[in-house]
């Protein structure tokens, strides 16, 4: 096992890991602020080698997800549990986290204005688990949350979470397929019950920053 001394972008890495449910290189790359992708990946080969991250083939056609070891863990005092991947949400976990980069590169929304549904989760504790969205944050005084719906649910759940949304935050912003899709269809339909503060972007648009 090599030697790695971990600088401040180390740990940045290791946080980034704690708080999304998928992490890829190219997230990665983005999340830490590398200025290229071999640059990235010499860094996380480097922490690799050292014990502090690892990497998974979980899903075909889906490149390695990267995730934290106890060493990492313990160096940035988060839970020692490991993370379980749920192999049918990983292509939702990987928009939710190139969502966040959109928002980060095409709007200028600072890493550490975003709150994840993780980090949410952390905050209520134990008890009966809340719907929370995938990400929140914070802009001009007002406060956003972000989902990725790429499946349709049954609607009466879906109206279910844009209400609570609507009662928790001032804009709702809902990432899906595209305007051909029932959730589109919906969600515009809830759009002036709900004093416009829906708004809709199709995944597409927001891939092309991540």
């Amino acid at each position: 096992m090599g030697e790695a001394r971990v600088v401040e972008r180390d740990v940045q890495i290791f946080k980034e890991l704690e708080r999304w449910r998928i992490v890829l290189g190219r997230h990665i790359e983005a999340l830490a602020g590398f200025e290229g992708q071999k640059a990235c990946e010499r860094r996380l080969r480097k922490l690799i080698e050292a014990g502090y991250i690892e990497r998974k083939r979980i899903l075909y056609g889906v490149p390695g997800i990267y995730s934290n070891t106890a060493k990492a863990k313990m160096l940035i005092q988060a839970p020692s549990r490991q993370d379980k991947f749920r192999v049918e949400q990983i292509p939702h976990d990987i928009a939710v986290t190139e969502t966040a980069i959109y928002f980060h590169k095409a709007k200028g929304i600072p890493w550490e204005a975003i709150t994840t549904e993780k980090q949410l989760h952390g905050l209520d504790g134990f008890g009966t688990r809340k719907h929370r969205p995938d990400f929140v944050f914070t802009r001009d005084d007002k406060t956003y949350c972000v989902e990725v719906e790429l499946s349709l649910k049954a609607k009466v759940r879906l109206e279910a979470n844009i209400k609570a949304n609507f009662m928790a935050y001032d804009f709702q912003i809902w990432i899906v397929p595209d305007k051909a899709c029932k959730i589109y269809q919906i969600l515009t339909d809830n759009r002036n019950q709900y004093q416009d503060s829906i708004f809709i972007l199709e995944l597409q648009e927001v891939q092309k920053h991540a």
